[in-house]
C-alpha cells in the first residue's frame, strides 16, 4: 500500500479575510501541512508494520485533541506573536508573547482558542462561554472507503476565525454525569463562519 501525502490547496484561503495578533495566512498553510507531514510520515511507518492508519486507531475525541495541540504547537511556532499557553489546559491555547509571566495564564484573554471537529459548518463544544477569538479547524476522516488500505488521508475541509463574546453562546443541558458545555447559537456561528480562512469546497 502505498500512503498518500496530503497537500494544502492554497486556492482555497481566503484573500481578505479578518487576521488578529499579526497572523498570515502562510501560518495556517504551514500548521496545516505540518499536520499533513506528521500523519503521512507515522501512517508510511505504521502500514510498513502490518499495522492501521492512526487515523483508524484514534477515537474521534482523542483525534481531535492530537489534532489541536499540533496546530496549537505548530502556529504557535510559525506566528510573529503568539505562542503556545504553556499553563496546562490555560485558557486560550495561544497567547500573545510577553502578555503573561512566562507566557502561562490559566484563563487570560489576550491570544486565541483553537478548536477541531468532524462538524462541517465549525459548530463545537467549549468548557465556557467566553469572550475570545475562537479559530476552528473542521476535517474529514475516510472510515468508509473498503478496502481500508485505499482511504484518504486525513483532510481539513474549512477553517474560522472570529472574535466571539459570551453572549453568543448557548449553554447545552448537563447529565449527571456529563460535563457542562456551551457551543455557539445559530447568531454566533454564522458570526464565525463570516470570517472563513479556508474552504476545501465553496
Amino acid at each position: 500500500m502505498a500512503i498518500q501525502r496530503n497537500h494544502v490547496d492554497e486556492s482555497k484561503f481566503n484573500q481578505h479575510p479578518l487576521l488578529p495578533f499579526e497572523l498570515r495566512i502562510k501560518d495556517f498553510v504551514i500548521a496545516m501541512q505540518d499536520v499533513y507531514d506528521f500523519f503521512y510520515d507515522v501512517n508510511r511507518g505504521l502500514v510498513e508494520r502490518g499495522l492501521e492508519r492512526l487515523d483508524d486507531m484514534l477515537r474521534p475525541a482523542i483525534m481531535s485533541g492530537v489534532l489541536s495541540d499540533m496546530l496549537t504547537a505548530s502556529l504557535g511556532k510559525h506566528s510573529r506573536t503568539l505562542t503556545p499557553n504553556c499553563y496546562f489546559n490555560g485558557h486560550p491555547d495561544l497567547v500573545v508573547r510577553g502578555v503573561y509571566p512566562e507566557n502561562c495564564i490559566r484563563a487570560g484573554t489576550e491570544g486565541m482558542e483553537i478548536k477541531t471537529t468532524r462538524k462541517s459548518g465549525g459548530a463545537v463544544d467549549s468548557h465556557g462561554a467566553r469572550d475570545e477569538w475562537m479559530c476552528v479547524f473542521v476535517y474529514q476522516v475516510d472510515v468508509e472507503t473498503e478496502p481500508a488500505r485505499e482511504r484518504r488521508p486525513m483532510t481539513f475541509t474549512e477553517v474560522y476565525l472570529g472574535q466571539v463574546t459570551r453572549a453568543d453562546f448557548r449553554r447545552n443541558p448537563r447529565s449527571e454525569l456529563g460535563t457542562r458545555t456551551a457551543t455557539l447559537h445559530r447568531q454566533g456561528i454564522e458570526k464565525l463562519r463570516r470570517n472563513w480562512i479556508y474552504r476545501l469546497v465553496r
